[in-house]
């Protein structure tokens, strides 16, 4: 069980992985996510489920390798297994029917917008993607993107392909009021911020996907608590997806600072507290 059944390279640190687990197969949906733990020692980390497979009776995620435990997942070959795999966890992303709805996704949040825009177009909307990456070697999922949405379109912050800019510069250029009626949006806490203040008086639903800090993914450590229209909210059970024009992202931004240090010095030091090491 949890076995690796296939490891794919997208892009320079990015890396998709197909798991062997028929139970989470059977009962996800677009915007939920797992957590795994790649090795014994590693940490938990929550990634979002990409896409399934019955006959496979697998499920697909998509790694960018910048921390301990994602390089650890990365390192694993088909036919090695996931210490645990958790799954599915949250709610799943807002759906409607007869809308013209916009997707947004910047970095490997494109992997997690994937499912939610094709759930959107296959529910009947007039769905349009809007993707960021850094440069044309860092896209992702193009051509999975393509056949998913009616339009799609790429912002690379070098220009190398298609708009000169991020995601948020190409909305701006391409719509304005009235021009969507819902969407979402994924990717860096900045870029959502930025969405969420350009839509505000657009007559726009926008749902954010959040990433905060995250360790069990059932609400009782109460690291991924974030305030939500004066409210507060756990990302894992009642999100992760959230009305992007109520979430206080300057606090989810201080709160995923918070570790950072600890995070780095993870790269030098392996914690044995709890683990049987005789």
């Amino acid at each position: 069980m949890n076995r690796i059944l296939a490891k794919r390279q997208l892009a320079p640190e990015v890396t998709l992985l197909e798991v062997e687990a028929p139970r989470i197969q059977k009962r996800w949906k677009p915007g939920m996510f797992i957590i795994i733990r790649p090795l014994a020692e590693s940490e938990r980390i929550p990634l979002t489920i990409v896409d399934s497979s019955a006959e496979r009776q697998s499920i697909t995620m998509v790694i960018q390798a910048i921390g301990k435990t994602t390089k650890e997942a990365v390192a694993l070959e088909p036919g090695d297994a996931l210490c645990d795999l958790v799954g599915p966890l949250g709610e799943a992303a807002t759906m409607t029917t007869g809308q013209r709805v916009v997707c947004m996704a910047g970095g490997v949040g494109v992997a997690e917008l994937l499912p939610v825009a094709k759930a959107f177009h296959d529910a009947g909307n007039h769905v349009t993607a809007l993707c960021g990456a850094r440069s044309d070697s860092y896209r992702i999922l193009d051509e999975e993107l393509k056949a998913a949405v009616d339009e799609l379109q790429w912002a690379t912050d070098d220009g190398t392909f298609g708009f000169h800019g991020n995601v948020v510069q190409l909305l701006k250029s391409l719509a304005g009021p009235g021009t969507f009626t819902e969407g979402h949006v994924i990717g860096p806490i900045p870029m959502m911020k930025a969405a969420a203040e350009a839509t505000r008086d657009w007559g726009l639903k926008l749902h954010a996907s959040l990433n905060p800090v995250m360790i069990d993914g059932t609400g009782m450590c109460g690291g991924c608590r974030v305030t939500v229209g004066n409210e507060v909210k756990f990302a894992c059970v009642d999100g992760p997806e959230f009305d992007a024009h109520l979430v206080d992202f300057d606090e989810l931004t201080r709160r995923n600072r918070a570790y950072r240090e600890m995070e780095q010095e993870s790269l030098r030091h392996v914690c044995r507290v709890g683990l049987d090491v005789r």
